[in-house]
């Protein structure tokens, strides 16, 4: 009967210390960085190039959900298309589950959305004048691990999961620009772009 009772215990205390982070009333500070290259020519004087930079706050509602927004910036160039920056705003929900005491899995389901400009690029990767505004508005599922070496850090390696994507380019007047918008769908986990970040829990 001791024995049991030492057993119930420990299996609490584990859970608790488990369930720490990410408990309802704490508070997650933290962000993702993204980056990928690719030769675009055999020689590889040229590339496209992407990466993304968005810090992020979020708030759990109850134990192991937590909703926020990330706040960015992005850059994408593609060798005789176009180069684009632009400011990103990203909404989120997240669920965390307990895989060890330091280990958590968790999907989040966020509404990405950039505005910036678009920029003409040559096939010698060139860049040229504006050729107008972007808007791409999206919806994502995207799988991940935590790993927290401390109670207050995590540290994140998420995949794209699930998702949407709209991306249009309008000119001064309003009207689209030929051949740079798009609508995308996309499945399965890209271990060759993860997306890595870090997590500060209060």
């Amino acid at each position: 009967m001791k024995k049991l009772l030492l057993s119930l215990v420990a299996v609490s205390a584990l859970a608790f210390t488990t369930q720490a982070q990410t408990e309802k009333g704490k508070i997650i500070v933290g962000g993702n960085v993204a980056f990928d290259t690719k030769k675009s020519d055999a020689d590889g004087a040229k590339s496209n190039t992407s990466f993304a930079i968005v810090p992020s706050v979020g708030y759990f509602v109850s134990d192991n959900i937590a909703i926020g927004t990330g706040v960015g910036y992005s850059y994408d160039k593609q060798v005789s298309e176009f180069e684009k920056q632009a400011f990103v705003v990203s909404p989120f929900g997240r669920y965390y589950a307990n895989l060890s005491e330091s280990f958590k899995f968790f999907g989040q389901l966020s509404v990405p959305m950039e505005f910036g400009t678009a920029k003409a690029v040559d096939a010698a990767g060139k860049v040229g004048e504006k050729v107008g505004s972007t808007t791409e508005i999206g919806v994502a599922l995207s799988p991940g691990f935590a790993f927290f070496p401390t109670k207050k850090i995590g540290i994140e390696f998420a995949v794209n999961g699930l998702s949407y994507n709209n991306y249009r380019v309008e000119n001064g007047d309003g009207d689209k620009v030929k051949g740079a918008g798009s609508d995308s769908f996309s499945f399965g986990a890209n271990f060759f772009q993860p997306k890595l970040g870090i997590q500060f829990h209060f």
